[in-house]
């Protein structure tokens, strides 16, 4: 496996994630860019707001404060991600928390907090922040060349994507054989969250959280047949992280199952959001506009299918966190004359009560350019109505059908 300097490997494989050797891409600094980090760092330089510092976590619940990104959030991550690998082990896991838009970053005793936040037009874009204590601490946008994931998007320009992987950490955090498994909701629950801790119920059903393979990498032979064999009972149904790390340094004690769930799934989203802005956008550049309607449903028709979890791994038995992650999760809204929302959970079945993603109310989603976004709307409507009844979206029902539309009608206006 390779690792590469700080700034290189930062911006392709922020948070979440385990560096895999792949094709490099320039990110080109935005002109005036609209996500929520930069505008913190720009409230940072004309001094309108500062940031608190403790000893212990440095500026960490400042930023988590001022980005609106709830504590309950945390995601505890043990393999040897971003470029402070060599403070990040299973007794000192990487803590990950996250909003619709925006990514955070914090290693104990790390030198830097990692942030990666969703611009509507040129999805994410990276930063760090130093944990040195200073009166003017400054948010630094990264626009160095960076490294893109072994699967990266075939479009034209490459584009900065944000993955959870799944791995076999043996002992150190490291992946044998340098072997990753993309993780969102079509995973098999089985194969999700290798080299995570994962706190919460889940009955019968296994996952490769809270786990450490003790395996030679010439064990290895395919990584999925290789976690079909094991035994994963030791990292099922784990409530209380504390003999396996000293968890008194984190906000919480916490790697919430949920929080976990959605982190894979919307960063799937945000990543098809963008490769499809990416491939609208070259389309323009290149005067393809006799092809548009062509390119925008190649562009348009997986974000539908994610967005209306065609393919999603089902649940077996319900799944329940830790945390007050759900209950705040689903608090946010916005909710219909009938008191429904796109964010309540099922967590019986499926992840959401009512299939199909609270992103569609992001930033991200408004901003799609118009033969992208007219497209994924008549989409909707056509699963929504009956219309498109075919086996990718059986899974949604006509009561369900109908609700969504409800919902929609009172809380999406453009739709």
């Amino acid at each position: 496996m390779h690792f590469f300097t700080p700034i290189r490997i930062f911006a392709a494989v922020f948070a979440l994630l385990i560096p895999m050797l792949g094709t490099a891409v320039r990110q080109e600094e935005p002109a005036e860019t609209a996500d929520p980090a930069s505008e913190l760092a720009r409230k940072l330089e004309t001094g309108k707001v500062g940031l608190n510092y403790d000893e212990e976590r440095g500026y960490l619940s400042a930023v988590l404060k001022e980005l609106k990104v709830p504590v309950s959030s945390q995601t505890l991550v043990f393999s040897k991600s971003s470029f402070q690998l060599t403070q990040i082990s299973p007794e000192t896991p990487r803590a990950v928390y996250f909003n619709d838009d925006t990514y955070v970053g914090w290693v104990n005793h790390g030198q830097y907090i990692e942030i990666a936040s969703v611009d509507p037009k040129t999805g994410p874009v990276f930063y760090t922040l130093s944990q040195d204590d200073d009166p003017n601490p400054r948010l630094e946008l990264q626009t160095e060349q960076c490294l893109v994931c072994h699967d990266t998007f075939q479009t034209s320009t490459p584009i900065p994507r944000l993955l959870i992987l799944s791995v076999l950490p043996n002992p150190d955090g490291n992946a044998l054989k340098a072997a990753a498994l993309i993780t969102n909701d079509q995973s098999p629950l089985r194969e999700r969250w290798g080299g995570w801790y994962v706190t919460g119920t889940h009955g019968k059903q296994r996952h490769l959280g809270n786990t450490i393979v003790r395996a030679r990498a010439d064990d290895v032979d395919d990584i999925k047949k290789f976690i079909a064999r094991m035994d994963l009972s030791s990292g099922a149904n784990v409530t209380d992280l504390g003999k396996r790390f000293d968890t008194k340094p984190y906000l919480t004690p916490h790697s919430d199952i949920i929080a976990l769930m959605l982190l894979g799934h919307q960063t799937h989203v945000h990543n098809l959001i963008t490769s499809g802005v990416y491939e609208i956008r070259d389309a323009i550049q290149q005067d393809l506009s006799a092809r548009m309607s062509e390119i925008a449903k190649d562009a348009g028709e997986p974000i539908v299918r994610a967005m209306l979890f065609s393919g999603e791994a089902q649940l077996t038995e319900p799944v329940m966190g830790t945390s007050d992650f759900a209950a705040e999760f689903m608090s946010r809204g916005p909710r219909d004359s009938k008191g429904r929302s796109l964010r309540e959970l099922d967590l019986k079945q499926r992840l959401l009560r009512y299939p199909l993603s609270y992103l569609i109310y992001s930033k991200s989603f408004d901003a799609m350019p118009g033969p992208l976004k007219d497209y994924v709307y008549r989409r909707f409507r056509e699963v929504l109505t009956g219309e498109d009844n075919s086996p990718d979206f059986r899974h949604i029902s006509e009561a369900d059908r109908k609700a969504i539309l409800e919902i929609l009608h009172d809380t999406k206006p453009d739709f």
